[in-house]
């Protein structure tokens, strides 16, 4: 009997020193296969990690290699696509390789920006590669919301969404949400410009704006923007790429200058009407400009930008592969654009007659996912004349080079009694980009003009132009860098 419970007890403990030994094993198992797979885990996060830096290699590589052919940037000549690049550790020894498959972007045979896609694998593991891509470009005037040559006021019924650059002061008390820059230390700000009293040294941003943070001077001058020999050979370029790559050219209309001009409508197809002006009518104006039209201080001027008779030329095909016009006459513009295009109105021949640009109603772009683009380059003015919605909307970079941007000074007592209402408009949006020499103005302190103002710059324009929209700055960057 004590025989027979002595062999039960050796039994039970036999099959408990099993069971403990295959918990055992399968804890051991466990712990062993997290420690493998952690090990995994951590060398395929070192091999992505070396993978990216590989990658982007890759990129700073092929900056240096378009910097040092130039002739890529120009025409594309000398492009080499794709291109494999070996990168080596400091150290010793390769890291990886990154494979850079480049793409330009071609407007009248001129190259505008160079996309790149860089396919980085590190040596000590190709299977986690990783992939960057960034457009390598020149910054354009499209990454602000104003660009002005002289001293401005941004009164308090605006608001600006975008940075504001001015090479003169900065009377600043609209709400604004980005950065305020001025190229002066100090600058003399009078009751003209809401400094009241005169302050004969302001800094070079002063007012009640929203963000006082956010003003910087003196801050570096964009004065290239409006120097007459690079104006000129801007102009002179854009007629010749119009006319020898498959642009829309017009030389001048026929009849006396202020009764003549182009009438642009662009329509939601991606076509754009044209009409030739032969009359206009004429209203009395104020322009706080004053050198290049040689009046003095409250004088007023003629502004011929009612149509009254005009002749329809054609409805054509904006050319995709050069989406540039250049008129060597005025425009008038309103519509609405499908695709990217430039819009040139000046006289690089003829110094005697500097054309302005009207914005004669509203402006619109038929998406807004960054395919569609405006930009507006006028040799003197580009003005929004007198009769327009009450409600107007615009879309677009409009540049003037000599003259100014903005809506001029009407009073009834210089109008008929039909043109009153137009006087004192309700609401202007502006989304894009304003360059002017001259000081700006859509609003006037006796209440004309629009009420309210709404500038936002267009974040998509930013990036992705219209062709041949000047530049901010001749230095190439990347910019749009992201992992895909």
């Amino acid at each position: 009997m004590k025989w027979h419970t002595r062999n039960m007890q050796a039994g039970v403990t036999v099959f408990l020193v099993l069971g403990f030994m295959g918990v055992f094993a399968i804890i051991l198992g466990t712990l062993s296969s997290y420690v493998l797979t952690q090990g995994k885990y951590g060398r395929a996060l070192y091999a992505r990690e070396v993978a990216l830096n590989v990658a982007e290699s890759g990129l700073e590589y092929y900056r240096w290699f378009l910097a040092h052919n130039p002739t890529i940037m120009n025409n594309g000549t000398g492009l080499v696509s794709p291109y494999t690049y070996a990168v080596n550790d400091p150290e010793g020894g390769s890291m990886g390789s990154a494979q850079v498959t480049a793409t330009t972007n071609l407007q009248c045979g001129a190259v505008q920006w160079v996309d790149l896609v860089s396919r980085g694998v590190a040596d000590i593991s190709p299977g986690f590669p990783r992939t960057l891509s960034a457009r390598y470009m020149r910054p354009s005037i499209a990454e602000y919301s104003y660009v002005v040559n002289t001293n401005v006021w941004a009164g308090a019924n605006r608001t600006i969404r975008g940075p504001y650059h001015s090479n003169g002061g900065v009377r600043m008390d609209a709400t604004h949400n980005s950065d305020v820059t001025s190229a002066a230390a100090t600058w003399y700000c009078n009751s003209s410009y809401g400094c009241n009293p005169t302050q004969s040294s302001a800094p070079g941003v002063v007012g009640s704006g929203s963000n006082p943070a956010l003003w910087t001077y003196p801050a570096p001058t964009m004065a290239d923007l409006f120097q007459t020999a690079a104006n000129t050979t801007y102009q002179l370029d854009m007629k010749a790429k119009a006319v020898a790559q498959g642009g829309i050219y017009y030389g001048p209309a026929s009849g006396s200058v202020n009764n003549r001009g182009y009438h642009l409508i662009f329509n939601p197809e991606g076509t754009v009407t044209i009409k030739r002006v032969s009359q206009t009518t004429g209203f009395n104006s104020y322009s706080t400009q004053f050198t290049y039209q040689n009046l003095t201080s409250g004088d007023r001027v003629r502004e011929y930008s009612k149509i009254n008779n005009e002749t329809t030329l054609g409805t054509f095909n904006i050319p995709a592969s050069c989406s540039l016009m250049f008129f060597e006459d005025r425009v008038w513009i309103e519509g609405t654009v499908n695709g990217k295009v430039t819009v040139v109105s000046a006289t690089p021949s003829d110094s005697s007659t500097r054309p302005d640009v009207y914005l004669n109603n509203n402006i619109y772009y038929a998406s807004y996912d960054g395919t569609d683009g405006l930009t507006v380059v006028s040799e003197r003015n580009v003005l929004i004349p007198l009769i327009v919605p009450n409600v107007m909307e615009i879309h677009g970079i409009f540049i003037a080079q000599a003259g100014h941007y903005g809506r001029d000074h009407f009073d009834t007592s210089d109008l008929s009694s039909q043109y009153d209402q137009y006087v004192t408009r309700s609401q202007l949006t502006t989304v894009g980009t304003v360059v002017s020499n001259g000081r700006t103005g859509t609003s006037w302190t006796d209440g004309t003009a629009f009420l309210t103002r709404l500038d936002y710059y267009d974040q998509q324009l930013a990036f992705s132009p219209p062709p041949f929209t000047p530049i901010a700055s001749t230095d190439y960057q990347f910019n749009l860098w992201r992992e895909q």
